[in-house]
Parts: C-alpha cells; sequence; structure tokens
C-alpha cells in the first residue's frame, strides 16, 4: 500500500522535499528499526496505520493500547524512566497534560509547519494527526429535525430524561468536558454534569454502542464523536443515509461542538531519534491522512487530502473558539466526573 522507503518517510516539509544523502546516511547510522509507542487510541483504528509503516520503513513498532487517560497519567508516572518514545493520543487534554510534565520534546519547526496552527501545541510539543467533533447522534424516528437541542446544555431538561447516552469514561467525553471548563466555568459544568446524572442519562463504555444504540431505537440521543455514525454505515455495508442515526452539529459556537484532534507528542528520550521523526513524518504524510480521511472518516489536518463525501468542512462548522492547549488540565475533569456520580 505504501511505496515510500525510510529515506522518503524522513523527508522533510509537507512537499517531500528529501535529506541530502549525507543526512539520509547520518540519520541510517542512528537507527536501532524500532520504536515503542503509547496509543490512547483504539487497536482497531491505528493497526493498519502502523502495519503500513512497518513495511514501509522496515522500522518495528511495539505498541501498548489503553484508554488515553491511561496512558497519559501512565506516561506522568512513569516519567523519564518510560520505554514510550511517542504518545499517540485520542485528544488534545491528554497530550498537553503530559506535554505541562516537560516529558515532551519540542518537535521540528518543519513537522510543525505541516498542520495549521490551531491543531497543534502552542511551545511546538505535540501536532495534530487529524481532526474529531463532537456532536449529538440521533434517531430520526425519536427525534424530530425541529425538537434538535441548540445547546449540548438542553439535554439536561425534563424532554430528555433517560433518552441521552454518554460515555463518562471515554477520553473524548473528557475532552469535552474539559473544554466546557474553559469555555464555561467549572461551576457550570458541574452543573451539566449533575444535570445529566438528575437526568437519568444512559451509561455506555464508548461511542460505538451510543451509535448502535440510537440507530436501532434503543437510545434516542447520545453524546459522540462524529465519524461513529460512518463507522456504523460502514460495518453495516450501508451508507450514512441510510441510517436511523445521524450527525447534528450544534451551532452558534456552542461548546457541544468541539472540534479536537488525536495527535502525536515525543518523549523527550527519543528526541534525536530517527526512527521515531520518519514515524512522526510518516502519520503527518498523504498516506496516512487519506487512511484517515477514507477509513476512519476523521478530517485530515494537513493540506491536500479531501476529507470523506458528505462529511461538511472544517470551516464551515460553527465550532467553539477553544485553544486546544487549554485542555491539558484533564486530572481536575477525571475527578468531577466521578464526583458526579456518572461513574
Amino acid at each position: 500500500m505504501l511505496a515510500s522507503a525510510l529515506g522518503g518517510l524522513l523527508a522533510l516539509g509537507a512537499t517531500g522535499c528529501g535529506l541530502d544523502e549525507d543526512a539520509q546516511a547520518e540519520a541510517a547510522a542512528g537507527s536501532d528499526e524500532k520504536i515503542t509507542v503509547y496509543s490512547g487510541r483504539s487497536e482497531s483504528l491505528v493497526t493498519p496505520v502502523l502495519e503500513d509503516f512497518e513495511e514501509a520503513s522496515g522500522i518495528a513498532v511495539e505498541v501498548r493500547y489503553g484508554d488515553t487517560a491511561q496512558m497519559a497519567a501512565q506516561l506522568q508516572e512513569e516519567g523519564n524512566r518510560s520505554p514510550a518514545d511517542v504518545f499517540l493520543a485520542q485528544d488534545a487534554g491528554a497530550l498537553g497534560s503530559v506535554a505541562a510534565q516537560g516529558l515532551f520534546a519540542k518537535l521540528p519547526d518543519e513537522v510543525l509547519d505541516k498542520v495549521p496552527a490551531a491543531y497543534r501545541d502552542e511551545g511546538g510539543e505535540w501536532v495534530g494527526v487529524s481532526g474529531r467533533v463532537r456532536t449529538m447522534v440521533y434517531n430520526v424516528d425519536q427525534v424530530p429535525e425541529a425538537d434538535l437541542p441548540e445547546s449540548v446544555f438542553e439535554l439536561t431538561e425534563p424532554e430528555w430524561k433517560g433518552k441521552v447516552g454518554i460515555a463518562p469514561t471515554n477520553g473524548s467525553f473528557q475532552a469535552f468536558i474539559t473544554a466546557m471548563r474553559v469555555e464555561d466555568g467549572d461551576e457550570k459544568t458541574e452543573d451539566f454534569l449533575a444535570g445529566l446524572k438528575a437526568n437519568d442519562a444512559q451509561i455506555r463504555e464508548g461511542n460505538a454502542p451510543i451509535v448502535a444504540d440510537v440507530n436501532a431505537g434503543r437510545l434516542a440521543a447520545g453524546l459522540v464523536n462524529h465519524y461513529y455514525v460512518y463507522e456504523l454505515a460502514k460495518e453495516k455495508g450501508t451508507t450514512v443515509d441510510a441510517l436511523k442515526a445521524k450527525n447534528h452539529f450544534f451551532p452558534n459556537g456552542d461548546i457541544g461542538s468541539l472540534v479536537n484532534v488525536s495527535g502525536v507528542g515525543v518523549l523527550d528520550r527519543a528526541d534525536d531519534d530517527p526512527d521515531v521523526r520518519a514515524f512522526v513524518d510518516y502519520l503527518l504524510g498523504t498516506e496516512a491522512q487519506t487512511y484517515f480521511a477514507e477509513q476512519t472518516y476523521e478530517y485530515p489536518l494537513v493540506e491536500g487530502v479531501d476529507t470523506a463525501p458528505g462529511l461538511p468542512s472544517l470551516s464551515s462548522l460553527n465550532a467553539p473558539d477553544i485553544d486546544l492547549n487549554d485542555l491539558d488540565d484533564l486530572a481536575t475533569t477525571v475527578e468531577m466526573i466521578k464526583d458526579s456520580g456518572l461513574v
């Protein structure tokens, strides 16, 4: 599937200009042809990307999978003793929490410049790989279009009692709640979480079960990432239009339509490792970006790669103006969710 070799993977810049021969030789000399990745992204989503990278580069990838928040906490606990070279995270908040502990190396400008400034760390310690939007998925037979809420805060009102699915232990939900804290303050966020609990929000382990239950009519609605509807259609061998489950993007800059990113940070211990650099360059290259667009239905963040058919463009969404660098206080958010009784 991939045609580039290691020298191509070590290319500089979005246009793929190669290193000169002396630089390639120096990089190859420093390579031990293996990296260790801590992945907060699910195994089923990223395994094809990692396998293609291994095939193209000859670099072996050892992966430790887990929930994004758990992986971030593990890295912070291990500190400089961690065997990890790379953290591949589900959301910017987890990346920011690790960066705040001083565990990441600064990425080169030629890597950072491949991605718009809104989707990377202002200090250059992590970079977005793909974009994802929070949505409300709803069943068209149970929620008329005229009754769709304009704000996520409306889901604590009586008409939604027992009808809304959430995944409070999921990293994307936790990042969304962190963004709510940044945008609306802790008090209003605590009230929202308490309102969900009082309104008998239906708890699921992840986004996919929520979308499946909404499509089957077991739930009227749920809070998820946008691409799970597309994944369900793919799983069923049908189209998004044929599903009962539809995405509702909250209007008017509502926090319920947060645009977040999956992203990558390089541990300080691996700062000069050419194999790690090859991996990061690959994630921001055309083939991996196309995979995320066409196979996982996320938003590519590198110029020149189109979004999946049917998805609204990022620029067309009236998303909240949130600085992803401010989503680093994940620990407080997790405690707040626990205190609400939702987990």
